[in-house]
């Protein structure tokens, strides 16, 4: 009779012993519950005056509109071409150059393009529309060179993506040049890749920050809540993003701006749109032109997009197929 009584007296003291950290458990928890809550109608707070915010002021800059195409027809068609016209209305005729460069497509992008040069036509937007014949298999299909391939472990040759993408890119800064030799000066770059945007996205980000930014680049998500280009992108801290969906990133002041619907800091971006202030570049001269070491053999430009020569080892799963 003596065993119960003593497990029923180790049992009571067991639970008396628990009773003050379940007390405590408890106190934690709703402390969590109600930080956590505090934390949710602050950032209801701010994210509902960001919303809510007035409209972005109307352009006064002279903007410099780049773009580059392939096998985009689809998105042309239904949404992007209307968009860059009402943008190029939204921000004065008089104020930009639209340069579009096409690279090769296997669908109906050129005839697409064809009809907005039209339309600008109409509008007289000054403009440079060029169309590429020569595809992706033909860049394939050329004989190894010195710069922009790489040789896989496999003993074959590949183009490498980001060279490539470069050399097609900077053809959209090819009018850019002229303009800027014969003394014309545009205040901003602003280049538009392949994405559903409105004029109000657009003046928004030319507000971003106030204006006091060296690059600004807006969020571009191809399938929500996943952020689709990170190739690019580094936090402020100069790290990777952690995921594409939240927090994103790794920086606590990128994800305290993220969160709260503000400028995100970041020390590089590339993405659905950007935006780049010439005046940030102070030695935008034709005599201070950066270096394009993708292609060497041609002339520099005064703004280009650049590929440093890294070891092929780094490039082996980075190479260009023919679609």
């Amino acid at each position: 009779m003596q065993k119960p009584s003593l497990l029923m007296r180790h049992h009571r003291s067991y639970s008396f012993r628990r009773l003050p950290r379940s007390s405590a458990f408890r106190i934690l928890v709703l402390l969590y519950v109600l930080l956590d809550s505090l934390h949710c109608l602050s950032l209801y707070r701010y994210q509902t005056a960001a919303i809510t915010a007035p409209p972005p002021p109307r352009n006064t800059k002279r903007v410099y509109i780049a773009s580059q195409h392939w096998n985009n027809a689809r998105l042309l068609r239904e949404h992007w071409n209307n968009a860059l016209v009402a943008l190029v209305q939204e921000l004065g005729i008089e104020n930009v150059f639209v340069s579009i460069y096409e690279s090769g497509s296997y669908d109906d992008s050129k005839a697409v393009l064809g009809e907005l040069d039209t339309v600008l036509e109409g509008l007289q937007v000054r403009r440079s529309i060029q169309l590429s014949e020569t595809s992706h298999a033909d860049e394939i299909a050329q004989q190894p060179t010195e710069h922009g391939w790489v040789k896989a472990p496999d003993g074959r040759d590949y183009k490498r993506r980001i060279p490539f993408l470069a050399n097609i890119r900077n053809r959209v800064f090819q009018p850019l040049e002229r303009l800027t030799a014969e003394g014309e000066h545009f205040d901003t770059i602003l280049f538009l890749n392949d994405v559903v945007f409105t004029p109000q996205d657009v003046l928004r980000l030319l507000d971003t920050n106030g204006g006091k930014y060296a690059a600004a680049c807006s969020i571009d998500f191809k399938k929500p809540p996943q952020f689709y280009d990170t190739f690019a992108l580094r936090d402020s801290s100069g790290h990777e993003t952690v995921i594409q969906t939240w927090p994103y990133f790794r920086s606590y002041i990128s994800r305290h701006a993220a969160e709260r619907y503000s400028p995100v800091p970041v020390a590089s971006c590339w993405n659905g749109m950007g935006e780049d202030p010439l005046l940030a570049y102070p030695n935008f001269t034709n005599e201070r032109q950066l270096p394009c070491p993708s292609n060497p053999s041609s002339r520099a430009l005064p703004y280009a997009f650049v590929a440093s020569p890294i070891p092929s080892r780094h490039h082996t799963s980075k190479h260009l197929n023919a679609a």
